[in-house]
């Protein structure tokens, strides 16, 4: 069975910058589009960044020119790479991927979630 294991929440100040992690075992992540979405309490989950398995990103306008997608296969990881953070960008962060099987089976995989908290 798969699992995702995030890293790299934390408290930054405003302006400040974080990177979150997002390894994967027991699968390969290079045939999956990677994730990542955010949550505040209350609120509805929003999807924040993607990253398609051919190299496709695709952001949320409130993220886009600040936040950065990527993933290294080699290592079986994904990373989004947060600058000039906001208070707003305040949320639990949790990583995803998602692929079609054989059958036509949808497949998604989460991370357990990584709190990251912008305030001075």
């Amino acid at each position: 069975q798969g699992q995702l294991v995030e890293s790299g929440g934390g408290l930054v100040q405003p302006g400040g910058s974080l990177t979150l992690t997002c390894t994967a075992s027991g699968f390969d992540i290079s045939s999956y589009a990677v994730l990542w979405h955010r949550q505040v309490p209350g609120r509805i989950r929003e999807s924040v960044a993607s990253l398609t398995a051919s190299g496709v990103s695709d952001y949320t306008d409130s993220v886009r020119g600040r936040f950065t997608i990527s993933r290294d296969n080699s290592k079986n990881t994904m990373y989004l790479q947060m600058n000039d953070l906001k208070p707003e960008d305040a949320a639990v962060y949790s990583c995803n991927a998602k692929t079609l099987s054989d059958s036509g089976q949808k497949i998604s995989l989460w991370g357990q979630g990584a709190q990251v908290t912008v305030s001075s």
